[in-house]
């Protein structure tokens, strides 16, 4: 069974750091763009970032720009989400989407149609 799964969410503080990881399991994520998006409560997704299967970098949201890098790890068939400098306005559940059809990122994190389950970040003090 192909699937994406979430992980390193969780509660920090304003200011502190996350890392969280997307994992693939039953294929390989090299060949496929990744993204990730988030929800916060009552309020519309967000589209975060995506790298390429190359490698290409490509940012949707100036709130996360200088803030958050996007990395991948092919020998651990993994994605990475680096979250520096949190802010409370970050907390939302975080996702993170790939599309077997697609190596390059799309114009919307949204257009990849494979995602995971999610992973809490709450940012309080």
């Amino acid at each position: 069974q192909s699937q994406l799964v979430e992980s390193g969410g969780g509660l920090v503080q304003p200011g502190g750091s996350l890392k969280l990881s997307c994992a693939a399991s039953g294929f390989t994520l090299d060949a496929y763009a990744v993204g990730w998006f988030r929800q916060a409560p009552g309020k519309e997704r967000e589209e975060i970032l995506c790298i390429s299967s190359s490698g290409y970098i490509k940012n949707y949201a100036d709130s996360v720009k200088d803030r958050f890098t996007i990395s991948r790890d092919n020998t651990k068939n993994t994605v990475y989400l680096s979250m520096n400098t949190l802010k409370p306005e970050d907390t939302a559940v975080y996702y993170c989407a790939t599309d077997r059809r697609r190596a390059a990122c799309p114009a919307s994190v949204f257009d990849l149609r494979s995602w995971g389950q999610g992973t809490q970040v709450t940012v309080s003090s």
